[in-house]
């Protein structure tokens, strides 16, 4: 076959809808543009939510030793390890001050975006609904765009949470989730206690699920629970609660998260991640068990430099540098509302192409164009956020 027949041939290959609809990954999409940057100076990035520094010293060394170790290569139980899943719910249970929640009611997924993406398939069929609270993470949405969900988008209120008033007119007899993330990815917002509770007795009172994901828990202002939802011994029958290990113990290329839910929810998720991964990745799993174990201390005290970075980003921005407004921030983000009247991808790529800024638009997140950005300061040093602040004067 000649060149020009496979070229005829490649193009006459089909692909779903539901795919090439999708937005390109927006993260790929910012890096694309690096580019075409007409400087020299160092990149700051504030594109990636995940961390970048090292994982504690004992949870490096268990790695390497564990590397080592024959078994690593080997599935493990479709669940996880029973060893995390017992070391998890103990954690949760000090956590949330709960005595509810067992190893049984955890499974272990090969990150939290597989385990967001096999509840969701275990939930719902194309043409059923789920409530989107926004703004929303950007591969919940696009995952539920790929699955043929009708997608209903959740307004907030001045405060940024959910607004429950309007979700309760959103519910009809297709609907089967509400999703809320809290710390909220983008805006870093935490959903006060009460609101969650209110959320959980809707979605109790129509039979339909609440999928929480608190990925980014350990970086609220608090140490108090994140919720009482698990006070409640029929939480199973309503709630899904999703985790990272990734950046509580910063070891996001290890692939470890968790679902916890009841058995009936548990049963059909497996299902779902038998056909992707069969398990998660036992060095992963390893890992997360150690973090656990001995890196409790370490944990605590990410969560207080990230702290101490949000208090410094939040002070170079009250000055508003360059008409930059910081809205909200928390966790690893500041929620920032720009006053350029071009579109918010054409600001995004001056901020990166000429000021050296990497940044993902607010279109990633919300369904409309509202002039935001997500900046992930916790990567940063103090040093570089007042370099951010120089370079945002000079938009």
């Amino acid at each position: 076959m000649c060149e020009g027949d496979r070229a005829a041939t490649l193009v006459a290959m089909k692909f779903s809808a539901r795919t090439t609809e999708l937005i390109d990954s927006p993260i790929g999409a910012a890096f694309a543009m690096l580019d075409h940057r007409v400087n020299d100076r160092p990149l700051l990035d504030l594109s990636q939510a995940a961390p970048g520094y090292s994982p504690a010293p004992v949870v490096a060394d268990r790695i390497v030793e564990a590397a080592r170790e024959p078994i690593t290569s080997r599935y493990t139980p479709a669940a996880g390890l029973d060893e995390l899943r017992q070391e998890f719910a103990t954690d949760l249970r000090h956590s949330y001050a709960s005595s509810t929640i067992t190893a049984t009611d955890v499974t272990i997924t090969a990150g939290c975006n597989q385990a967001f993406c096999a509840t969701i398939n275990a939930l719902a069929e194309p043409g059923d609904s789920i409530l989107l609270a926004t703004p929303f993470y950007f591969n919940h949405e696009m995952w539920l765009q790929a699955e043929g969900i009708d997608i209903r988008y959740l307004g907030c209120t001045a405060d940024l949470h959910p607004d429950l008033e309007e979700a309760s007119t959103l519910i009809d007899s297709t609907t089967r989730a509400i999703v809320l993330v809290s710390p909220g990815n983008p805006t870093g917002v935490t959903i006060p206690v009460e609101v969650i509770a209110d959320f959980a007795e809707l979605a109790a009172r129509h039979d339909i699920a609440l999928v929480l994901d608190e990925t980014y828990r350990t970086f609220r202002p608090t140490d108090a629970p994140a919720h009482a939802v698990f006070d409640n011994p029929d939480w199973r029958s309503t709630l899904i609660s999703l985790h990272s290990f990734s950046k509580d113990l910063a070891i996001p290329g290890y692939r470890v998260g968790a679902i916890v839910s009841g058995a009936n929810h548990q049963r059909e998720a497996l299902k779902i991640l038998d056909c992707v991964a069969i398990s998660a990745p036992r060095i992963g799993q390893e890992a997360a068990i150690t973090g656990l174990r001995h890196a409790s201390g370490w944990r605590r005290e990410q969560a207080q430099r990230i702290a101490r970075l949000q208090d410094h980003f939040v002070a170079m921005m009250a000055r508003a540098p360059g008409g930059f407004e910081l809205v909200t921030s928390g966790a690893y983000f500041g929620w920032v509302r720009s006053n350029d009247q071009r579109s918010t991808d054409e600001t995004v790529r001056r901020l990166i192409v000429e000021l050296d800024t990497l940044v993902i638009p607010g279109t990633a997140f919300m369904p409309t164009d509202d002039g935001m950005l997500r900046f992930s300061f916790a990567n940063l040093t103090p040093a570089e956020i007042d370099e951010l602040g120089h370079r945002l004067e000079t938009y």
